[in-house]
């Protein structure tokens, strides 16, 4: 096969067209160069990441517990041993027990980078021994960054885990809740890479009957998960990047890299069906898929960079592997797909497996595609304003919970209860004296002497929900700072909690005070999302607006696009609240419900589904515009947009379900809820807001959708990119077409939604 049979068309296309297509081998053999530095440039990211960055860096009590790690570091403990008596042993006051205990304390203190160690048998506390004097605690502080503190329990671990003669250690503490997430969450991905790549293949091929034609998305989505992963590799070099954000790059880049393959390779076997050669074929497909899949890309993009305006390094790294891999996958599907294609032209087809049901079902093969689509369509404009009515107040009726929704932190509850952090985490709040409640400390600094923090210790007490006060605890390094720990009535980070938080913070005090906690943090970290919530929102809206009405050239579709695309995620909001924060289904997911949702999640879920959506919504919209363009009819345009799109959007969102699915699979709760909270999304949006609720609205709304003033018409047309027109195809058959298309060469009738 010469490497281009027929010069493209003249203009924009063209060029474009010649760009993509001239040298496709060279093409290919550049991208399979690429990939394989990608794989090599994105080594070992996962162990360069962090399971933190829920709190706001600019906060106070950031700032707080910064400078108690600093000044007084065995006030923060951040690693936790949890000591069992072993059998035969009187408990944790033995003898034998004690001396191996103390061993274990002493060696601990001699490690390099691990300060401030105490321990039951040191201080004699009774909050560090259990109620039935079996375990006892040993507690530390483990300094440096969570990538520092981590090397460092990997190398403690092996001397002490386990049997230690009359005792058994394990681990518990942030730093072994974190380190335990971040391994978790790798081999949940691993697991569920294994799981989505099969069963998107398997979905593929009935998709599109042919073999070849089923590889290609995978391929695109291969090449942008291993590009992605290499530019998270390299933003760790320069700032920290949530271990979390991996399962986003292989949910997005299998996903939205299968939409926009399905997208182009579906448009591109049309064209061949019509008689074209592959490098015509690969034009019109450009002139038309092309464009609404950089226009989708686009609108994904801005949605997931909406997260960049908040401080949390937790939701700003979605925001680097939302848009890497929402532009990567943009880019195979627009320059390495269509070299492919150009390559195979009518092999695309190749390895048709549908042949095997065709001949028992020959009535399949001269069904109308999208026939069940249109008629669909039909049903639902005749009856649009039920249909209007009758799903907005269900999609309304679905996210009721999330009115009830409560705000919590990160803990290790995140993690499977059979998690050795969690089964220490959880033997202290079940089997120790602690308090009842939480605590909250208070740091101060540059107090005149003993008498001022005497007083100040005096109106904290006063504090309606202050159980106790206990300092201040000077520092030895300087007297500038000293400390208070308060321990408080209720839970930990419940509204009593943080209301606290704000009374600590408004006692007079002629002196620098500054708070941290849970329920400081929780409050500081709700206080940063509700200052940058406002102006993420209005990007992702106006950006939004912006592109739709340049792909349409109407007002009325992007404002739509806007308010249907926020209510097809009400099902999504419902249901986390319903399942995770209620915790019905727990035992079904296998999942610890805390009461509460970690307060960066619903922003994350937001972004990611609202421009999930919008992929959807452009994809039905360019198609329903590019038919009223052609012929002048609105509700014919609305029907043959379905037809043409409903079958392909249902195949793309039942697989990008499956992917988050996968992901959802996850044993660390968050990320079960990221997974299985935006599959619903996902088939909400594409099975009932684009196959009923659209179409029942634009019948309401007539040709009027389709109205602009006048400068606003004038500034599309110079602005403007909407699909351009393909020439005759045999799904869009014109007056005279040029050939009938082949039997094996027919548009993909599953995507299609054949009746």
């Amino acid at each position: 096969m010469s490497e281009v049979k027929n010069p493209p068309s003249s203009g924009e296309s063209g060029r474009w067209t010649r760009f993509v297509t001239a040298r496709p081998r060279l093409s290919l053999l550049l991208a399979l160069v690429v990939t394989a530095l990608a794989v090599f440039a994105g080594g070992g990211a996962a162990d360069r990441m962090g399971s933190g960055g829920w709190e706001d860096p600019g906060a106070e009590s950031t700032y707080a517990a910064e400078a108690l790690e600093r000044e007084f570091p065995a006030s923060q403990p951040n690693l936790l041993l949890l000591v069992d008596a072993g059998p035969g042993t009187a408990g944790v006051d033995d003898p034998a027990v004690a001396a191996e205990a103390e061993r274990l304390t002493a060696q601990l203190a001699a490690e390099h980078g691990v300060v401030g160690v105490g321990s039951y048998w040191r201080t004699q506390l009774p909050t560090l021994r259990s109620e039935d004097g079996r375990q006892a605690l040993i507690a530390a502080r483990v300094l440096g960054d969570e990538k520092t503190t981590t090397a460092v329990l990997d190398r403690i671990d092996p001397h002490y885990r386990g049997e230690r003669g009359p005792v058994r250690v394990s681990f518990g503490g942030p730093v072994a809740v974190q380190r335990e997430v971040t391994t978790t969450i790798q081999e949940d991905l691993l697991r569920a890479e294994m799981i989505a790549l099969p069963v998107t293949l398997v979905l593929l091929i009935l998709v599109f009957g042919s073999a070849v034609a089923a590889l290609l998305p995978l391929g695109v989505g291969i090449v942008a998960i291993l590009g992605t992963n290499a530019v998270l590799r390299g933003l760790t070099e320069f700032t920290d990047v949530s271990v979390f954000a991996q399962n986003l790059t292989t949910a997005l880049g299998l996903g939205l890299a299968i939409d926009y393959a399905l997208f182009i390779v579906r448009r591109f076997r049309e064209e061949l069906a019509a008689g074209r050669d592959p490098v015509a074929a690969v034009g019109a497909t450009l002139r038309t898929a092309g464009r609404t899949v950089l226009f989708s890309a686009l609108t994904v993009a801005v949605s997931l960079s909406a997260m960049l305006f908040f401080p949390m390094y937790f939701l700003r790294s979605f925001a680097y592997a939302g848009v890497a891999v929402v532009l990567l996958a943009a880019a195979a599907a627009l320059i390495l797909l269509p070299a492919a294609l150009v390559l195979l032209g009518e092999r695309v087809n190749s390895f048709d497996l549908r042949r095997l049901w065709r001949r028992r079902r020959p009535a399949e093969v001269s069904a109308e595609p999208g026939r069940g689509w249109a008629r669909a369509a039909l049903l639902v404009m005749r009856r649009a304003p039920v249909f209007a009515v009758a799903t907005t107040a269900g999609l309304l009726l679905l996210g009721l919970p999330f009115l009830g929704v409560k705000f919590g932190t990160v803990d290790d509850r995140q993690l499977p209860k059979t998690a050795e952090s969690h089964v220490v985490q959880q033997q202290i709040r079940d089997s120790f004296p602690g308090s009842p409640g939480g605590t909250l400390t208070v740091l101060t600094e540059d107090a005149a002497g003993p008498a001022e923090l005497a007083a100040y210790r005096e109106r904290l007490a006063l504090l309606p929900g202050v159980v106790r006060v206990d300092g201040p605890v000077s520092s030895a390094n300087t007297a500038r700072y000293a400390y208070f720990s308060l321990t408080t009535e209720g839970e930990a980070v419940g509204q009593q909690a943080q209301d606290l938080v704000g009374e600590v913070r408004g006692v007079d005090a002629d002196f620098r005070t500054s708070v941290t906690g849970e329920a400081a943090r929780l409050v500081d970290a709700q206080k940063a999302i509700a200052g940058k919530l406002p102006l993420s929102l209005a990007v992702v809206v106006l950006a939004t607006l912006l592109l739709v009405f340049l792909l349409t050239g109407s007002v009325l579709i992007p404002v739509q696009a806007v308010l249907l695309n926020a209510l097809s995620l009400t099902a999504m909001f419902g249901a986390v609240v319903w399942v995770f924060q209620e915790g019905n289904l727990s035992g079904l997911l296998s999942f610890t419900s805390t009461g509460d949702i970690e307060t960066n999640l619903p922003v994350l879920m937001f972004c990611i589904a609202f421009g999930l959506s919008m992929d959807y919504g452009v994809f039905l919209i360019s198609r329903i515009k590019e038919e009223y363009d052609r012929t002048g009819d609105h509700e014919g345009a609305v029907r043959t947009g379905l037809a043409r799109t409903g079958g392909l959007i249902t195949a793309a969102a039942v697989i990008l379900a499956v992917v988050m699915v996968a992901i959802g699979t996850s044993r660390v709760t968050n990320t079960k809820m990221l997974g299985l909270g935006i599959a619903l999304a996902v088939l909400m949006d594409a099975m009932v807001v684009r196959s009923l609720l659209v179409p029942a609205v634009m019948k309401l709304t007539g040709k009027a959708t389709w109205w602009a003033p006048g400068p606003l018409r004038r500034l599309h047309e110079r602005f403007g990119l909407s699909e351009g027109e393909s020439l005759p195809t045999a799904a869009e058959p014109a007056a005279e077409p040029k050939s009938e298309p082949k039997p094996d060469s027919e548009p993909e009738r599953v995507a299609a939604g054949t009746a």
